[in-house]
């Protein structure tokens, strides 16, 4: 799912990979809205009042809606900048680091979420963070495949595959347009499935910010999977 780049990723890599970080960022969004009344997941509305409240010389809440949109850029910043970093480095998966990153920064943001009124704006920055840092990673990973932290090109590729599919004559193309359009309406369904667990998570148990320790338990044992998988893959073909 992780190990795994380039030529050598397959459709059921993609598939494990949209599935469980679509589901972290389904999560996450749904948390930072319930919590902040902001969406965390992508920026597009933020650039958007940021434009508005320029246009109206709130230079204030231009202010504030443009430290957003920098937070996402500066997650995707980052991410990428250590997976270059580590890149020579053969015997480390220029993964590994910006996921576990991801992980810790959702639970630091869950313990000063504890007083939420104090750190709101934090809070937002940060969640707007560790979006960028996901959803470069997944771009890197799967060569631009899966996007995982919004829906807006998401719904634009199914619906040109979905035309696409009335009119290919082609066995194989046709197969690999099905492949395609089941990766994305798979990515779909767990950001839903995502954000419907955060609902409950948080409002009827009442977890609140806790919610997004399940996200940062994913991500880390989802870490541990792949390298016991690829361990005992590599065992495999050893002897």
């Amino acid at each position: 799912m992780f190990k795994h780049q380039g030529n050598t990723r397959t459709l059921t890599h993609n598939l494990r990979l949209a599935v469980v970080l679509s589901f972290v960022a389904g999560l996450v969004n749904i948390t930072g809205l319930l919590s902040l009344d902001i969406l965390t997941t992508n920026v597009t509305g933020h650039f958007a009042f940021f434009v508005q409240k320029v246009s109206q010389l709130n230079i204030r809440g231009g202010l504030v809606f443009l430290t957003y949109v920098s937070s996402f850029l500066f997650g995707s910043f980052i991410s990428n900048l250590i997976m270059e970093f580590f890149r020579h480095n053969r015997k480390l998966n220029v993964y590994l680091v910006p996921i576990l990153l991801e992980a810790l920064l959702l639970i630091f943001i869950v313990i000063i979420g504890l007083n939420m009124e104090e750190h709101s704006f934090v809070i937002s920055n940060l969640l707007l963070l560790s979006m960028g840092l996901q959803n470069s990673f997944v771009t890197k990973i799967s060569n631009a495949v899966v996007r995982t932290t919004h829906l807006t090109g998401l719904f634009t590729d199914l619906g040109i595959e979905l035309a696409q599919l009335l009119f290919e004559k082609d066995k194989v193309k046709r197969r690999e347009i099905q492949s395609t359009i089941s990766l994305r309406i798979s990515i779909i369904a767990f950001f839903f499935i995502g954000g419907l667990v955060a609902t409950i998570l948080y409002i009827n148990l009442g977890l609140g910010m806790v919610s997004l320790l399940l996200a940062s338990i994913i991500l880390i044992l989802s870490l541990i999977y792949d390298d016991q998988k690829f361990i005992s893959k590599r065992t495999i073909i050893r002897y």
